[in-house]
């Protein structure tokens, strides 16, 4: 049987999707910056750290990088009720996805904490600096131009992964889209449009991500 396209059944929710594509912009923000802030620390210790810490670190980082996030999620939302830690879906979702983008941006991290050279790193004891200032005014700076790339993919890819908060009852963009579509019963155009507002949602990230690399670390590149 044929199929007709009838967009105009589905084009007054594009405001209710505009909401939920401003949620999924909120909930990879979150993430991101929770992650990076996990990631430097653990990414530190692994560089600087004494024994123990850094296994510790380490089994975080194994664990998270080789369990999928759904699981992750699935368990801090539904196992920890039964020690007496009750989140909503929304906390539950943002602390699965910060707890897992730390781990990736724990490797990633490192791998900058390796590229410092070590000449950078003497003229800062030289200037009578303590670890956490060294860490501070050269290593953080350094990290963040080298690896400004490497980070802005890894928001990309964030802002893409806040679709499995549908799962768990968040109206992000991909949940409202389900409601839309049970309501409506027009998936093709609907999930065309929700496509086309994640395909808006990168654009608007790397957009954001290319102006403050330019700006602010002098990184040259492409937008697209």
């Amino acid at each position: 049987m044929a199929y007709t396209l009838q967009f105009g059944q589905v084009t007054p929710y594009l405001g209710y999707l505009a909401g939920g594509a401003w949620l999924a912009l909120q909930l990879a923000a979150i993430g991101f910056v929770v992650g990076w802030a996990i990631g430097l620390v653990c990414a530190a210790i692994l560089h600087y750290g004494p024994w123990l810490p850094r296994k510790i670190v380490r089994a975080y980082v194994v664990f998270f990088l080789n369990t999928p996030l759904l699981v992750q999620i699935f368990f801090i939302y539904f196992a920890l009720p039964d020690w007496g830690i009750v989140l909503s879906s929304f906390q539950a979702v943002v602390i699965g996805m910060s707890l897992n983008a730390g781990a990736y941006l724990t490797e990633i991290q490192r791998a900058g904490f390796n590229s410092i050279r070590r000449e950078e790193i003497e003229a800062a004891e030289t200037l009578g600096f303590s670890r956490l200032q060294s860490i501070r005014h050269v290593i953080v700076p350094h990290i963040c131009k080298v690896l400004f790339p490497p980070l802005s993919n890894q928001y990309i890819i964030l802002t893409m992964t806040t679709s499995i908060a549908a799962i768990f009852g968040v109206e992000e963009l991909t949940g409202r889209t389900y409601n839309i579509n049970a309501q409506t019963f027009r998936a093709l155009e609907i999930f065309s449009i929700a496509a086309l507002y994640y395909v808006a949602l990168t654009l608007v990230a790397s957009a954001a991500l290319y102006s403050i690399g330019r700006y602010f670390f002098r990184i040259k590149g492409k937008v697209f």
